[in-house]
């Protein structure tokens, strides 16, 4: 990979009962870890505060990127969003306390045009970097088509209102770092 960038992204997805991810997670952790074992950056954000029971996205992702060879020190977590916009802005506001202007979306690629507009949106330069696809059964193509332009107006709308969720983001970190001293 050709690519070099501040930091991944990897964005969460639905996580199993016993603690993996799923089919998809499962992809994205991997793209994630090997652009990271290839020097991609220095750097790996699991993205995801959603809780599937008793999981939560970006721990599972994180436990899943320390087996495929990511250094727990090189992960960091986002465990506050639960929507695609909500990737981007929390994420944005770890990715300017760690210096990082560029950074590498993982997803799926029927997800990475909508998550590159929201990362953008942010100020985050965004490129993608793409999990492996798998075709889906047309009915499901013609799902996800239907619920990413319906998401990607919901995210818009959603936009208009990120400077709170942003002032969130940085008092959430602010808190996190007072905590730890």
């Amino acid at each position: 990979m050709p690519l070099h960038v501040d930091a991944i992204v990897v964005l969460g997805c639905r996580m199993l009962p016993s603690g993996r991810p799923a089919a998809p997670g499962a992809r994205r952790a991997a793209t994630a870890a090997q652009a990271y074992r290839e020097g991609v950056a220095p750097w790996v954000i699991a993205s995801g505060g959603r809780r599937w029971g008793a999981q939560i996205e970006a721990r599972v992702l994180s436990a899943e990127l320390r087996r495929a060879g990511v250094p727990a020190d090189a992960i960091v977590q986002d465990l506050w969003s639960l929507t695609t916009h909500e990737n981007a802005i929390f994420s944005a506001a770890l990715l300017r306390r760690m210096g990082a202007r560029r950074a590498a979306i993982v997803t799926c690629p029927w997800h990475m045009a909508r998550a590159l507009q929201n990362f953008r949106e942010v100020g985050i330069d965004a490129c993608a970097l793409p999990s492996p696809h798998v075709r889906a059964p047309m009915v499901a193509r013609a799902w996800q088509r239907g619920h990413e332009v319906v998401s990607m107006w919901l995210d818009a709308r959603a936009m208009r209102r990120r400077r709170i969720l942003s002032e969130s983001a940085d008092w959430l970190l602010d808190t996190a770092r007072q905590g730890e001293t």
